[in-house]
This record gives C-alpha cells, structure tokens and sequence, in this order.
C-alpha cells in the first residue's frame, strides 16, 4: 500500500529524515516511535505530500505522488484520511459540520447523502445523536473521535494519527486505543501511528519502527519490541516513552 524508499528531509542544513526506506502492506498498523521533536510528524506530512522530500520517493497504491498532478494527488489523498494531534476541529462549527466539512467542498455529494455518511461515521466512533453538539461541549477523547469521524468521511484505505491520545487521561487514551483496533479490524485500513506513548504503541501496532537521528530502527512486532537488545529501542521503553 505504500513504500518509502531513501527518503530524505532537510530544513535549512538540518538533517530530520536521512535515507528511511519501509515497505508498509495493505492493512498493516504500523507505529513509528520516537521522542517528541524527532521527525515522526514530518513523515506524515511528506506522506500526504503537504510537504516536497529533499530525496527520494513515496509510492502509495503503486504511484509515485511527486510525479502526480494536482487532479492525481487529489484523487490519493482522498484515500487518506489524517488525524491531527490537537483534533483540529473547527471550534464554531457544530460535530455535523465539522464531519460534513470535507464532502461539502467536493460538490459531489448532495446534503441527504452528506446527512447519511456523517450519521455512519458518528456511529462507528461511537458518538451517535451527537451532530448539533459544538466541539466546545466535548471533552478531549470526544474531539479526538469527531476528527476521526471526519477522517473517515471519503472511506480512506490509509489513515494516519498523530500523537492520537498524547495529552488524554489513561481511560480516554485505551478508549482511543480501542477504537483504533476497531477500525483496523473491521475496515481493514492501512494505518500509521505516530506517537511516544508505550500504551498506544503496544496495543495497536502489528509491527514498530524507531525513528532515531533521522534513520529507522527497525523494532519488528510488540514482542520483538519489547526484547530487543537495541540500547536506543531499550532506554525509550524503560523511559517510558518520553525519551
């Protein structure tokens, strides 16, 4: 589903990604770990192609996105869908809005179909009868589920999380954690997690990549994770997570 090859990132003379090459298979949860700072959240965006990579070449679904046009990469990021770390909610716009949000800007769809796709997706996070209610109203794990409630708007192949319970109490983050599973079980979706929380990672991840010093440590599944003799893999795990 997708393929990073030599994938490179430069800012001004500083390196952040340098050379990471993974294969990511259709319907695979992949967690890409590492201290907050450290380049996880670029990958993501290289990936959606909001940012240009310095080198090399992403290829989602066969196609390389640089080479694509506009109309192109228009049609593959319809078959992404994003969840950003602060939810990124549109705080005067009520849930049905918010969900809404997306499908109105195509002109494709018409309001009762728009009605019809918001209602499906508040009821597989959970959130049903919650449309009218303003994101104010909301607690922190309720956002998080309206935006990925949004995120699943154009039923994506690929969804990509960023720090997804980061800032949520423990109970708030297992219920994200579940939902997660839940989404990759039923949907069978191509995710990407990208987080520093050991409780996130160890619950939902099929296989752990470490980003480290703008290279991969390839850390395999949680088992394999967990008794790796890597020292680097080894001191963020005992740290919790926060290294």
């Amino acid at each position: 589903m997708i393929k990073i090859k030599d994938l490179h990132k430069n800012y001004n003379g500083l390196v952040v990604l340098n050379g990471v090459s993974v294969d990511i298979p259709e319907g695979e949860t992949l967690a890409v770990i590492g201290p907050s700072g450290c380049g996880k959240s670029t990958l993501l965006r290289l990936i959606l192609r909001l940012e240009e990579p310095t080198k090399g070449s992403i290829e989602i679904d066969g196609q390389n996105i640089a080479r694509l046009s506009e109309d192109g990469l228009i049609k593959i990021r319809r078959k992404i869908g994003m969840v950003f770390q602060s939810a990124a909610l549109f705080d005067s716009m009520s849930v049905y809005e918010n969900v809404a949000f997306a499908l109105r800007e195509q002109n494709h769809f018409t309001e009762a179909e728009i009605k019809k796709v918001v209602k499906q997706k508040l009821e597989l996070v959970e959130l049903p009868g919650k449309e009218n209610v303003m994101p104010s109203e909301l607690s922190g794990g309720m956002q998080k589920r309206v935006s990925i409630a949004r995120a699943l708007a154009f039923d994506p192949r690929i969804i990509l999380y960023d720090e997804p319970t980061t800032g949520l109490d423990p109970v708030t983050s297992t219920t994200i954690e579940n939902l997660i599973n839940k989404l990759s079980r039923e949907l069978k979706v191509t995710s990407i997690i990208v987080t520093h929380q050991l409780s996130t990672i160890f619950r939902t991840a099929h296989r752990i990549i470490m980003l480290d010093q703008g290279r991969f440590i390839l850390g395999g599944t949680v088992a394999e994770t967990k008794r790796s003799d890597n020292p680097i893999i080894k001191k963020f795990i005992t740290a919790g997570g926060e290294t």
